[in-house]
């Protein structure tokens, strides 16, 4: 049996290590390309506008500490593919709400980890473990159930060094801005640590106002007496409760918040009379809502945001398209967020149009949309964003931030938008040791499509090295307002 320049396929498996071409064009000629534009962009700086890194990291700045809590227990990508197999969740470290037992040791989670590693084959999570271990840990041994010890040992050993704490990670990683993902009643006592502590890194917050603008979460009701309560504003009228909000707003922004962020079930907008939208808030704040007034109310909210980030230059994002837990079971053990999530259809052209009747022609807004609905990449939102000057395309999400992924969205995306009406890479990392390794498969995906427009003589060459610089960095600082 012949196996050509690779060898034979243990030889491979003997070590982690990548292969420099990795996810380059197979074709000879467009790969040299590829080389070259990724080689403009592989050390740019790193701009993180949006994910959910802990900011209590960095303003502790000490060990990260068990790596399978980091780089298991905490991604839902990885979560929801092992539950897919059979895998309790309990066996990853993940705690019941019940408080009945879960595992609790980082090295049997980590065991249980590598015995189902072959599971993510072709995937992305492999290809940002494997970038995490190899380029930024250092390590070497091939990933596999019987090296399982070793490879925890030596992740424990470096994540105890202080050049591996974050905030050395963080320079090492030449990150120049990072925004984390914040609820509205947070206080933001993490972002105020990194502060007052000197340190130089730019860390800042996102106001996400979903726990206190969805009527259907279960603390609704709660969480805007408490909003009242930080802000010491009548949050029982309608009025009072859009103060408080602004309130908000203005604390975030003291605190470096350059943008928001709305996780809706779909983006639906509207545009009410100031009499109903007070009268649809005194429906869902007192309880008495009508059949619709959940979706209504979110929809009204989005345009207020959206008012108001006119005014306090918060740009704009909106996550829509996921049936968000979509297992009761899990969501009933093990609470929100446990990988149980679910793209959903949606539509953009008549959801958005009130809220494009009324500020769609403003420069001064910024709307970032993001979806799980790939159809609509081509037939409404690069339209849209292709024409309104306040809309712009986010970039792949969640199921569709991979390799294949990224390829369809410029695909169905920049013909009609063109590159410049979307904002970039956004790393949406759980973890900050992940952060490197999806920029790093971004920026090689960038390069690769690039180069097949070259190839074609669609594209100068010239061109595509400043459009490479635009897509890994540029876009980013732009839309998101990274001042210097």
């Amino acid at each position: 049996m012949q196996f050509g320049a690779w060898g034979p396929p243990l030889c491979k498996a003997l070590q982690n290590v990548l292969h420099e071409d990795r996810l380059f064009p197979a074709e000879p000629g467009i790969r040299t390309i590829a080389r070259a534009l990724y080689g403009r962009t592989r050390a740019l700086p790193i701009v993180s506008p949006h994910g959910h890194c802990d900011p209590a990291a960095l303003a502790g700045n000490t060990a990260l500490g068990d790596p399978a809590a980091e780089l298991v227990t905490r991604d839902h990508y990885v979560l929801r593919l092992l539950y897919s197999q059979g895998v309790p969740l309990e066996t990853l470290g993940v705690q019941p709400l019940d408080g009945s037992p879960a595992e609790r040791d980082g090295r049997q989670v980590w065991r249980a980890f590598m015995r189902h590693y072959h599971l993510f084959r072709g995937t992305p999570s492999r290809l940002w473990l494997e970038h995490t271990l190899g380029e930024v840990l250092g390590v070497q041994t091939a990933l596999r159930p019987e090296t399982a010890d070793d490879v925890y040992d030596e992740v424990c050993s470096k994540l105890a060094q202080p050049e591996y704490w974050p905030r050395a990670l963080f320079d090492r990683f030449r990150i120049e801005f990072l925004a984390t993902t914040d609820g509205a009643l947070d206080q933001l006592e993490q972002h105020a640590r990194i502060s007052r502590s000197g340190w130089q890194g730019r860390v800042v917050p996102t106001f996400r106002p979903d726990d206190v603008v969805d009527p259907d979460r279960a603390d609704f009701r709660s969480n805007v007496a408490a909003l009242g309560r930080l802000t010491g504003m009548d949050t029982s009228s309608w009025h009072g409760y859009l103060d408080a909000l602004r309130a908000r707003r203005a604390f975030f922004i003291t605190m470096g918040a350059t943008a928001s962020d709305h996780g809706h079930p779909s983006p639906c907008t509207a545009d009410l009379s100031p009499p109903d939208a007070e009268s649809l808030f005194a429906r869902v704040h007192d309880g008495e809502r009508h059949p619709g007034d959940a979706e209504l109310f979110r929809a009204q909210m989005l345009v207020e945001m959206a008012a108001m980030s006119l005014d306090d230059g918060l740009v704009l994002q909106l996550h829509a398209g996921a049936w968000r837990d979509h297992n009761p079971t899990v969501a009933a053990r093990f609470g929100r967020d446990k990988g149980a999530d679910i793209p959903r259809p949606v539509h953009y052209v008549d959801a958005l149009k009130p809220l494009l009747d009324r500020f769609g022609n403003e420069p001064g807004l910024t709307v970032v949309i993001y979806t799980l609905d790939e159809t609509t990449y081509s037939r409404e939102l690069a339209p849209l964003a292709g024409h309104y000057p306040a809309l712009r395309i986010g970039p792949p999400w969640w199921f569709y931030d991979s390799p294949e992924g990224m390829r369809r969205f410029y695909r169905l995306v920049a013909e009609t938008a063109g590159f410049a009406n979307t904002v970039g890479f956004n790393d949406d990392a759980r973890s900050l040791l992940s952060v490197p390794a999806r920029h790093d498969v971004a920026r090689r995906l960038n390069a690769g499509y690039l180069a097949g427009l070259v190839a074609e003589h669609r594209l100068e060459e010239e061109d595509a090295f400043a459009i490479a610089e635009d897509l890994a960095y540029t876009l980013a600082r732009q839309a998101f307002r990274v001042t210097s």
